[in-house]
């Protein structure tokens, strides 16, 4: 399974760390049936992360109909209204670049060519997409979730609701060829997951042993009988 691991400006560092560690060591414990590598949308580059946090190197650009994984993060910065955010309010950051807003920063990935190559990723029947956090909103903005069932962080979930997405209070959440976290910590049980779900279970538990991670959370999936209501 060959992971690409989305980066964009302002990305959270944890959300995208923590699914590369665990998918990496995946790729160990299996003989290398995991590969995972960084990109980005513009291709090759150094991303600064936000909230002034470091910059990391995607190494390719990121390739839409690759059979596998694609991991979308979500972004680091202060939690608000767009409009409190420095600058113009209109997406352009502010003099720093460090204290924008997290709907600001994950509000100008629409204006870059990735809602694009996520739309391609998502068509394509061979490609699992993931999201981190806020990384499930990136797609719910982008407009590719309409009708699907998915979660993230918590303070986002009326958010993600309302873009028409069937939001799911899960630590991890199984629609198919859409899998999404909660929390940004949740990128290690959404990585592990991923890792028992497509390479087998005895893979991820030795990760999660090699992590001294034990999974937490309740895990959401399409199978059984429809709850009725309480």
């Amino acid at each position: 399974m060959h992971s690409q691991i989305i980066l964009f400006d302002g990305f959270d560092p944890l959300d995208v760390v923590a699914p590369y560690e665990v998918l990496t060591a995946g790729g160990t414990a299996s003989g290398g049936a995991v590969t995972v590598e960084l990109v980005s949308a513009e291709g090759p580059r150094e991303v600064v992360s936000g909230a002034g946090g470091p910059a990391l190197r995607a190494t390719a650009a990121l390739v839409p109909d690759r059979p596998g994984l694609i991991v979308v993060p979500g972004a680091s910065g202060r939690v608000g209204d767009p409009a409190d955010a420095p600058g113009d309010g209109a997406g352009t950051p502010g003099p720093t670049g460090a204290d924008e807003s997290i709907p600001v920063l994950l509000g100008r990935t629409l204006s870059t060519p990735l809602p694009a190559l996520l739309k391609q990723a998502m068509d394509h029947p061979e490609v699992v997409v993931a999201g981190v956090c806020g990384g499930s909103l990136v797609l719910a903005m982008a407009g590719l979730l309409a009708g699907r069932r998915a979660t993230t962080h918590h303070m986002g979930l009326d958010t993600l609701d309302a873009t028409g997405v069937h939001a799911v209070r899960a630590r991890v959440v199984d629609d198919g060829d859409l899998v999404t976290g909660a929390g940004v910590t949740s990128g290690l049980d959404l990585a592990l997951y991923l890792l028992e779900r497509e390479v087998g279970p005895r893979i991820a538990h030795a990760v999660e042993e090699l992590f001294a991670h034990e999974r937490r959370g309740t895990l959401w999936r399409a199978e059984g009988p429809e709850p009725a209501p309480f």
